[in-house]
């Protein structure tokens, strides 16, 4: 049976500012650049044969 999942610590201080200052400054990516990760994870999920 799997172990219980440990709530999530909130962050305080420096760490929140320095998590709320990342957050609003988030760089979107180009369209070129977004087909190049499509392309890279459909090539991982047909490469990814993984028994279970």
């Amino acid at each position: 049976m799997a172990r219980p999942i440990k709530p999530t610590p909130v962050l305080t201080g420096k760490d929140a500012h320095r998590f709320a200052k990342a957050m609003d400054n988030v760089q979107k990516i180009s369209s070129k650049e977004r087909e190049e990760q499509r392309k890279a994870y459909e090539w991982f999920k047909r490469v990814a044969d993984f028994p279970l």
